[in-house]
């Protein structure tokens, strides 16, 4: 087959490649060289090995794959990164309880990432070039790899900072064999003796500048299978996915939301999203898991099962600090008679939370409900 030979690579051709992505929503670009990521590499390996990536997965499961981008493209050369903002307007909250999602999933921004992304990998295959687009991939310490494109600098949050921008961005990459300049060095240290983000942690789950125990946080704790930890659910408060609270503390961040909300944009397929910035509790409650799926299923939910949503829900529940009904209770009591019994022991916690202790029953055969009764009548 023929193939067009390569383009020519000067500081021209990478100029029209950012020009590209911007078009295409983009609104940040750099270039990094496709070397091993070291200093990725060795954190990953070492907070494993300490076990501040509790039982997270993703980039830490094979740190040696995550960190070289020769694994993922043989004969990489560099790698196109690239942000997409997420901030959006904030719809207002719906009446009765509800709980709170983080910004980044509002509406799905990696859709159209993923679309941007795809623009630059046609033109550098159309000039020659192999290329393979990757955003939200274990494939790529996506982060690093900004970070190393001069895209910004690690905040002490563990987040990528874009100088004037903050860090309301979703991050992709293209990997290819295209020799681009990578940017000169990386970006410097921009927080100073700001540590608002350490202090503002729920959970301080931030256990030093630029570390993060996932077994505290609460982003991590409501993706995470299993019971919820006793210890954090008053701390999570009304979230039901994701956790903001680092970045809405950190001033570049908080200063750049300011100015740049914007309605829903529009996803790859030209329709308009709505915005799922609050849930309404009492009805995700008494959804099907075929409407729970239809409604949520592009959020990451473990094994693609809506019990952990409804784990989640039945938490933020028992935090809810308004007025609640006949319809509250009745939900409660009826997951206090669920078939499944982890749902049975965090609806004990949420009745007992909610005043409703005249519910609870006197015992359960499964252990994990009988944890939960004692600590609800202790």
């Amino acid at each position: 087959m023929h193939r067009n030979p390569p383009e020519p690579i000067d500081a021209g051709y990478v100029s029209s490649l950012a020009s590209l992505g911007r078009a295409n929503g983009l609104d940040h670009f750099g270039i990094a060289p496709a070397s091993v990521m070291q200093r990725a590499r060795d954190a990953l390996v070492s907070r494993k090995q300490s076990g501040l990536s509790d039982t997270m997965q993703f980039t830490y499961r094979n740190p040696q794959r995550s960190t070289e981008p020769t694994r993922a493209v043989a004969d990489a050369k560099a790698l196109v990164v690239v942000a997409r903002s997420y901030v959006l307007d904030e719809p207002s909250p719906p009446a009765g309880p509800f709980a709170t999602v983080a910004r980044y999933a509002w509406v799905d921004h990696y859709a159209p990432l993923r679309a941007g992304l795809q623009s630059i990998v046609r033109q550098l295959r159309a000039d020659g070039h192999g290329a393979v687009a990757f955003a939200d991939d274990n494939s790529v310490v996506d982060r690093e790899a900004a970070w190393l494109a001069g895209l910004g600098w690690f905040g002490k949050n563990a987040n990528i900072l874009l100088p004037g921008s903050g860090s309301f961005f979703v991050l992709g990459s293209v990997i290819t064999t295209a020799a681009l300049p990578a940017a000169p060095e990386p970006m410097a240290d921009g927080c100073g003796s700001c540590q608002r983000c350490i202090d503002g942690c729920p959970t301080a789950a931030i256990v030093a500048p630029g570390v993060v125990d996932a077994g505290r946080c609460l982003a991590w704790l409501l993706q995470r299978p299993g019971v919820f930890p006793v210890e954090f659910r008053a701390a999570l408060g009304t979230r039901l996915y994701g956790c903001d609270e680092c970045q809405v503390v950190c001033p570049p961040t908080v200063r750049f939301a300011r100015r740049a909300t914007e309605p829903a944009t529009a996803p790859a397929d030209g329709g308009v999203q709505s915005v799922q910035a609050f849930v309404p509790l009492v009805e995700l409650l008494e959804s099907s898991d075929e409407q729970l799926m239809q409604s949520f299923g592009r959020w990451y939910l473990a094994d693609r099962n809506p019990v952990w949503l409804r784990r989640n829900a039945l938490v933020a529940l028992g935090n809810w600090h308004g007025p609640v009904g006949e319809r509250v209770q009745r939900v409660v009591r009826s997951y206090l008679g669920h078939a499944d019994p982890m749902l049975r022991a965090h609806a004990v916690w949420t009745a007992a939370r909610l005043g409703f202790s005249a519910m609870l029953p006197l015992t359960d055969l499964d252990p994990l409900v009988i944890t939960e009764l004692a600590l609800a009548r202790a």
